[in-house]
């Protein structure tokens, strides 16, 4: 049985993006699509030091999803988006 690490073991190693899309969309739902944008839009936000609140109204999510994010950046997550945010400075 296949877990986690497996799978980002695979998603690594797909080096095509025409496959990773195609694969990323038979692995995921329409709204999951949509979502998973939106919360790195979140991180983003949060990142440029907006408040949560602002983010929430910004890109019309409820409280509790920024919440989510806020908490997973504290925990230290989001290293790539972290980086991507450095070198924008």
């Amino acid at each position: 049985m296949s877990d986690f690490q497996d799978l980002v073991k695979l998603i690594h190693s797909i080096d095509d993006k025409v496959l990773l899309e195609d694969f990323l969309v038979a692995l995921t739902t329409e709204k999951e699509r949509q979502e998973l944008p939106k919360r790195i839009d979140i991180t983003r936000a949060l990142l440029e030091g907006k408040s949560q609140h602002q983010v929430a109204d910004e890109l019309k999510v409820g409280i509790s999803t920024v919440t989510r994010g806020a908490k997973e950046l504290a925990q230290g997550n989001f290293k790539a988006l972290r980086a991507e945010q450095e070198v924008r400075i």
